[in-house]
């Protein structure tokens, strides 16, 4: 079994910034890709950021520049450093880990809330 848990989300005005945190446990053997997305209100939910176990890094088009996602192998945590914050960047977080053989896990989700 595997879980996968966020944390880090909370209220913060536009401009300002949080980190997001996401730690893996359990029998997760070797992953391959870690990542984050979102999901608003009504919305569908996207794909924020992911990062390789070799570090290669992909980002939303809307948050480059702003957020930078990073991932310690060694404890099985990925991380997503939010900076600017926009309203539009209000959202439920969610955490996901792709084990190298295919299955893949999620977090339950923290709320970020961009508002003034």
């Amino acid at each position: 079994q595997v879980q996968v848990v966020e944390s880090g989300g909370g209220l913060v005005q536009p401009g300002g910034s949080l980190r997001l945190s996401c730690a893996a446990s359990g029998n997760i053997g070797s992953i391959s890709v870690m990542g984050w997305y979102r999901q608003a209100p009504g919305e569908q939910r996207e794909v924020v950021a992911t990062v390789t176990s070799d570090g290669r890094t992909n980002y939303l088009d809307s948050v480059k520049g702003r957020f930078t996602i990073s991932r310690d192998n060694a404890k099985n945590m990925v991380y997503l450093q939010m900076n600017s914050l926009k309203p539009e960047d209000t959202a439920v977080y969610y955490c996901k880990i792709v084990q190298s053989w295919g299955p893949a896990y999620w977090g339950q989700g923290t709320q970020v809330t961009v508002s003034s």
